[in-house]
């Protein structure tokens, strides 16, 4: 079975190389969806995959770190990188090129890495991510799977490379999300919301 949750956050971005004069050499930014995908062939105590509160906690503030945020690539100009850190409290720093596609792959690294060190309490079993929906636009988006959000081509993604501000960590209800991430500490489901 699959269940999905829907994000939603406003992120500013350049997408360098790309063929669009517009994206690669302009600032712009999109209202973005995000859709959230676990499966499991089980259902835990209260016969749900996963509680769609547990998602609003920990996967919600991944997400919510691209709010109202720029998404920088770590090998764009040093000058620009420099710019957008002095005049936004609100950045990300990515290990790839901020396009959909790669929003997509980045967003699944996190959350898949998340659920890795997850420790269920309520009876879940097996429950992976099936794949992360980017829509950067009511009618584009990328969709990325484990082999995709995995697959070198594409580039590495290294979670300890990407960097949140500051101003974002401290909006989060764990303030060493990330560096649990990144250590492998488990986090652990509340027995009650």
């Amino acid at each position: 079975m699959i269940i999905r949750k829907l994000f939603k956050f406003e992120n500013a971005h350049i997408v360098r190389k790309c063929t669009s004069k517009r994206c690669r050499e302009s600032l712009h930014g999109h209202s973005y969806r995000v859709e959230i995908l676990m499966e499991s062939n089980f259902l835990d105590n209260g016969q749900m995959v996963y509680d769609f509160g547990l998602m609003k906690r920990d996967i919600k503030d991944l997400i919510d770190s691209f709010d109202h945020a720029v998404s920088i690539w770590n090998r764009d100009d040093p000058s620009f990188v420099l710019a957008m850190k002095e005049h936004s409290d609100r950045w990300v720093m990515l290990p790839v090129s901020p396009s959909a596609e790669q929003l997509s792959r980045v967003i699944f690294v996190l959350v898949d890495r998340y659920l890795q060190l997850n420790q269920m309490v309520n009876g879940e079993k097996e429950v992976k991510l099936d794949s992360v929906i980017v829509h950067e636009t009511d009618t584009g988006y990328a969709q990325s799977f484990k082999d995709d959000a995995y697959n070198e081509n594409m580039g590495h993604i290294d979670i300890s490379t990407i960097v949140f501000s500051e101003e974002i960590t401290r909006e989060w209800n764990d303030s060493h999300l990330h560096k649990k991430l990144i250590s492998g500490i488990p986090f652990l489901n509340p027995k009650s919301l």
